[in-house]
């Protein structure tokens, strides 16, 4: 990684204040630019507000981090919203959770109306046609990624097969494989402690010079811990869940399509452990499966539109929402777009407002320690049976992609060796996802369109 200088000049100097308005800017510019999934924007913003901006300290930044990291939902966006509350109180945290989102939100939109809108044209269908099994490759590399960092004994390598088994062979919802993971985890903890001390960042040794919010500074008064607080933020949350649910319930009724969504993207929101690609399956198994919003290709195409955009990659879900509502016409057929745009906006809603939920009421309590938080025996064990269901959502994937008539019908043969040279490219040569991507799509429209 390269040296980045800070804007502030010398080392020795402290910082100047920073306004909201200044704030809100730097937010903006990162809902913009935050590429590469949650690692790459976690190292982005360390970049900018420890190593060259200094608004937080090293310390300071990764005490957050692994508060974020034992929540459910996207952790970049969370760490976001958490230093934008301890600068600016809860304004500020609700700025920069915001705009790590909308950018994405206003772009998936767009792709899903040109997706759904004229994804039979030739030149479209050819680039989906590499996409799908670059998308492939994407999730068995999440697999191992994630498996690399949290099966560290054959305690967690159990917990991943079991949970693979159960998704694979028994369609065991996700909800039950993590409840399941966490007992286990609980007793484990008791029982073999040392096997369930997997995870957690290290505290910081490294300082960059004073920071504005440096390891010496006493806790704001807006981020101290009060009962009144948390009861107002509950009482808070719970209205701003309940009042557009109510609305929806009023105008379309339970089973209609907006308010199944909105209720089933608020409990995909509180299953989100371990990222983006835990909560897939879950994803997959209401919207394909249950609901039938989309199809399984559409899901994977989605997947791949919410890979080559800022943002968190749980924003797949506006597409989801989209394609949904698109396709059912629930606002009639002459209003497709806006029933795609309004379902993709709720479903945004109802996944994002747990996350900031969490950091309103639950930062004042992390912050009234600074010692390094520790990834809990539960939560070790559902990152352990996270693998396995990542795994299964590859074989899903692979399954549609390489046989799209199902196993009675053919290999696809140039998606599977598209598939393999994604693979190689990711784990050999460590390639990007986007460029991964992009050289897979013109592969695909080469062989679609020499068809």
């Amino acid at each position: 990684m390269r040296e980045v200088q800070p804007l502030v000049g010398d080392d020795d100097v402290s910082p100047q204040a920073v306004s909201l308005r200044e704030a809100f800017w730097f937010w903006l510019k990162l809902g913009f630019i935050s590429f590469g999934g949650p690692a790459g924007q976690i190292s982005i913003m360390h970049q900018e507000l420890v190593e060259r901006r200094r608004w937080i300290s090293e310390r300071r930044f990764l005490h957050a981090l692994n508060y974020c990291m034992l929540l459910p939902g996207p952790e970049a966006q969370q760490l976001a919203t958490y230093i934008g509350w301890l600068m600016h109180r809860s304004w500020g945290g609700i700025v920069a959770g915001a705009l790590f989102v909308l950018p994405s939100l206003f772009i998936l939109i767009f792709l899903s109306w040109l997706y759904i809108a004229f994804g039979e044209v030739p030149v479209v269908a050819g680039l989906f046609y590499g996409i799908k099994p670059a998308v492939t490759a994407i999730v068995v590399q999440a697999a191992h990624r994630i498996g690399s960092r949290a099966l560290k004994n054959n305690w967690l390598w159990a917990i991943a097969a079991a949970s693979f088994t159960a998704i694979f062979a028994f369609n065991v919802p996700f909800p039950l494989i993590v409840l399941g993971a966490a007992v286990v985890g609980y007793f484990g903890g008791r029982l073999a402690p040392e096997k369930f001390m997997v995870g957690g960042h290290s505290a910081a040794k490294k300082s960059f010079g004073p920071a504005l919010i440096d390891d010496d500074m006493p806790t704001p008064a807006h981020a101290r811990f009060s009962w009144t607080k948390l009861a107002l933020i509950a009482v808070i949350g719970a209205a701003l869940w309940a009042l557009p649910m109510g609305v929806l319930t009023a105008l379309f009724g339970w089973q209609g399509t907006l308010t199944q969504m909105s209720w089933f993207f608020t409990k995909a929101a509180l299953l989100t452990f371990g990222g983006a690609y835990a909560v897939l399956p879950y994803v997959y198994q209401g919207a394909v499966g249950h609901y039938g919003w989309l199809t399984p290709t559409q899901m994977i195409d989605g997947l791949a539109l919410g890979e080559t955009t800022p943002g968190p990659l749980i924003m797949v879900v506006a597409f989801v929402g989209f394609v949904g509502a698109y396709v059912t016409q629930v606002f009639g057929a002459d209003q497709v777009f806006l029933a795609g745009a309004v379902a993709a906006a709720l479903v945004t809603w109802f996944t994002f407002l747990p996350s900031f939920l969490f950091i309103l009421a639950g930062g004042p309590l992390v912050e009234s320690t600074h010692d390094e938080l520790k990834f809990t025996a539960p939560l070790t064990a559902i990152t352990a049976a996270v693998v396995g269901v990542i795994l299964n959502l590859a074989c899903f994937f692979g399954y549609h992609v390489l046989w799209p008539q199902g196993f009675s019908g053919s290999l696809d043969w140039p998606s599977a060796l598209i598939a393999i040279a994604a693979a190689i490219a990711l784990f050999r040569f460590k390639r990007g996802v986007i460029q991964v991507l992009l050289g897979c799509a013109l592969v695909g429209l080469v062989v679609h369109l020499l068809r």
